[in-house]
């Protein structure tokens, strides 16, 4: 089976959690993903606060939206899409886990105050808040990556 690039391997998990396992063979792994994806997305209701919030109409998002269900999605997102990226890349990578897993807790955070928290006087509701939380969560993972592995470095050099 032909191994996937890491950005492959990223991408079609954000596709849909489950598909770069299945496209490398990891088919339990990848069934599990997808349906867990499924079970989540049909009981939050996910699909038609997605559809309400690119329509514009973020106060009928958060009325469909089923909070209790959707926290559930963020770990499950990425850590399908880590573990994509965990298999694509050189043995040699490490702490790799830390973006992905500071994105779900941002992510997760972001989705908590997605009812209140208004950017520039714009309520951005439990689609695009949570998808914005992304980029603080990316960034802290990548510094404090960078932290330990600079530390790790120079205790080698010592």
């Amino acid at each position: 089976m032909k191994r996937l690039s890491k950005l492959e391997a990223v991408l079609w998990s954000i596709a849909l959690p489950g598909f770069s396992q299945l496209l490398s063979g990891q088919f339990v792994k990848g069934v599990l993903f997808v349906i867990l994806e499924f079970i989540i997305n049909m009981y939050s209701n996910f699909n038609t606060a997605i559809m309400y919030s690119f329509l514009g109409e973020i106060d009928h998002a958060i009325d469909v939206i089923n909070f209790q269900w959707l926290m559930f999605y963020p770990c499950l997102y990425m850590f399908a899409m880590w573990d994509a990226y965990r298999e694509a890349m050189p043995e040699d990578e490490k702490l790799s886990f830390l973006p992905f897993a500071f994105s779900a807790y941002t992510v997760t955070v972001g989705l908590m105050y997605s009812t209140k928290l208004t950017i520039f006087g714009i309520l951005f509701g439990p689609i695009f808040l949570p998808m914005l939380f992304v980029i603080p969560g990316l960034l802290i993972g990548f510094f404090i990556r960078w932290i330990l592995l600079t530390i790790k470095k120079s205790q080698l050099v010592n």
